[in-house]
């Protein structure tokens, strides 16, 4: 046994140096993606903090400060219409407790004058001066006619075969395959979407998160395939704004300290831009939060307030022209 430990050393640093150097050099085993577009400004749900979310009129304020990309979410209705809205029942945003899929399209009721925001807790959006066109509950064809040149995120937001069909053709339908991004947390729907048009970009599904993760930690990643092109990830911090944060517990404050640390990885998220994937941090609505997304290597930040975020891309401009270039000469 004592003889076997140099073999046994030998081959464990030999692969450690091995992993090191592919992990810095993944494009010697891997093609890099190309994608079309880089998105540093993403406006969640349009910007649900600052207007309606997933409405025309969130996206247009969006697309005037300049955004990159709109994240929206879809559902499909009795009628097969791939409509933009966030929730599979409309109680929260219309007051009326039916699911999306049980309506046809012109039963849809229009969003209520006061509805929450929820990456902000406590927090309601209203608008005295809205009018019924500014609560419509819009379709997916709509945004693709508006929103002719920026690039969208779609949450495919259930596991329904016919709505997968539906938001792919449409995709095709108006050549957005290279200024698409699409998906949904669980892996199933993610594969169904890989599988019915795998030109357009996918998103990590939460399990395959978690194997990135493990791929990472375990030194396996430079070796492993990846088809996703694009990581979004949660910041655990974000519950540090919380109003009841203060209330936490001592090991709930520790737990959230350390998932932040465990996820937020400059190596890890420069290696998977090396290999042309790009990383969004999401939903981040504080400044403090949109430096340590920007310092920490990500390609972009997602929030609800694209007014914000807008501004303090301005006044930081050098600290974000630092972080991408450290990205692409490292």
């Amino acid at each position: 046994m004592i003889n076997e430990i140099p073999t046994i050393l030998t081959i464990v640093g030999g692969y450690i140096l091995t992993s090191a150097f592919f992990f810095r050099y993944p494009t010697l085993i891997h093609r890099k993606k190309s994608i079309k577009f880089i998105a540093k400004h993403i406006s969640h749900r349009g910007g649900a903090g600052e207007y309606y979310e997933n409405t025309i009129t969130a996206c247009k304020r969006a697309q005037e400060l300049g955004t990159d990309m709109l994240e929206i979410d879809c559902h499909i209705t009795k009628d097969k219409q791939v409509v933009v809205f966030h929730d599979s029942n409309l109680r929260r945003l219309t007051g009326i407790d039916s699911n999306v899929s049980d309506l046809n399209y012109n039963e849809l009721p229009l969003l209520k004058s006061v509805v929450s925001v929820d990456f902000v807790p406590g927090y309601y959006y209203k608008n005295e001066n809205s009018n019924m066109a500014d609560r419509r509950i819009p379709l997916l064809e709509e945004m693709f006619k508006m929103f002719v040149n920026v690039p969208m995120n779609i949450d495919i937001k259930t596991d329904d075969d016919e709505l997968i069909c539906e938001v792919s053709k449409l995709i095709t339908r108006y050549n957005r395959e290279n200024y698409c991004v699409w998906g949904n947390a669980n892996c199933i729907v993610n594969d169904k979407c890989f599988e019915a048009n795998p030109k357009v970009n996918l998103f990590f599904s939460k399990k395959r998160v978690f194997m990135l993760f493990l791929y990472y930690y375990s030194g396996l990643l430079p070796f492993m395939p990846i088809k996703e092109t694009h990581l979004e990830i949660f910041l655990p911090s974000i519950y540090t704004n919380h109003p009841d944060y203060q209330k936490f517990g001592v090991i709930s404050k520790l737990m959230l300290q350390f998932f932040d640390y465990l996820m937020i990885r400059k190596s890890l998220f420069l290696h998977l831009r090396r290999r042309g994937i790009q990383v969004y941090v999401w939903v981040l609505n504080e400044e403090k939060e949109f430096e340590k997304a920007f310092k920490a290597g990500a390609t972009g930040v997602m929030t609800d307030f694209p007014t914000k975020l807008s501004t303090f891309m301005r006044e930081n401009e050098i600290l974000i022209q630092e972080a991408q270039s450290l990205c692409e000469t490292l």
